[in-house]
């Protein structure tokens, strides 16, 4: 096959999704809210390293952390695809639907782990607990604001795919008591909350920054609320009957 007719092949078969995100990239991404900042924030003396599950190339959590070598994990062929396209070499991109067999591993890439982003719509509850013992600096944990602060996780899954499980995709992950709740029988501390209401972030109990409360931290999410036109408690009233496990 020449060149050209791999080209052209190449130019068929890659969505038009991949060239938008591309030239973002090039231009500079950022993520939806303000995780970047408050990584940046809380990261300021830990290992120069990070692992985050659940990414895009232009709307990462991790993106404002410079000089740190990262992993990036995720299942989506064309996002690994686009990240070994535009990210730097420090930061390696790699293709792997994420389980429990597997996700330690992932979660020991380096030696000493500065910073941990979970943000996979799914079983991010249950891949936390299986990391915890990585012991990372710092977390950043995505919860379910659908779920109020009811401390319930969804059950594991090795196959989650939140558009399956329910229509409205609001059936995914754990509330952000659960999440508090798993973090703090492992020594972190709550001591951060994302703009938009999506993500968390934890620290040891020995820093010198103050612990939050879930229900003093808690945020329904701005982001879906707007583009569904609902709030967390209609959200709720459409998931409620779906299987949970509670997380006290």
């Amino acid at each position: 096959m020449s060149i050209q007719t791999r080209a052209h092949a190449f130019l068929r078969s890659t969505p038009l999704r991949y060239y938008y995100h591309l030239l973002k990239a090039r231009l500079g991404g950022a993520p939806q809210s303000d995780e970047s900042v408050i990584l940046s924030r809380l990261a300021l003396n830990c290992p120069r390293t990070f692992v985050e599950f659940g990414f895009h190339p232009t709307e990462y959590n991790c993106i404002g952390l410079a000089d740190f070598n990262g992993l990036l994990v995720d299942g989506d062929e064309t996002t690994v695809r686009l990240a070994k396209a535009v990210l730097p070499k420090r930061i390696e991109s790699r293709q792997s639907f994420i389980t429990l067999d597997n996700i330690k591993s992932l979660g020991a890439h380096f030696p000493e782990l500065g910073v941990l982003s979970i943000d996979v719509d799914g079983n991010d509850y249950w891949f936390l607990k299986e990391l915890l013992p990585v012991r990372p600096a710092v977390i950043s944990v995505e919860y379910n604001a659908s779920l109020g602060l009811k401390p319930i996780t969804v059950p594991y899954d090795p196959s989650f795919d939140r558009k399956e499980k329910h229509e409205s995709g609001w059936y995914h992950g754990a509330s952000i008591t659960a999440v508090t709740n798993l973090c703090s029988a492992n020594g972190y501390k709550l001591v951060a909350v994302s703009a938009a209401g999506g993500n968390i972030f934890f620290l040891p109990l020995s820093s010198s920054l103050p612990g939050l409360e879930p229900a003093q931290a808690y945020r329904e999410n701005s982001l879906r609320n707007r583009w569904s036109g609902t709030t967390a408690a209609e959200q709720w009233n459409r998931i409620k009957h779906m299987p949970f496990v509670d997380a006290t």
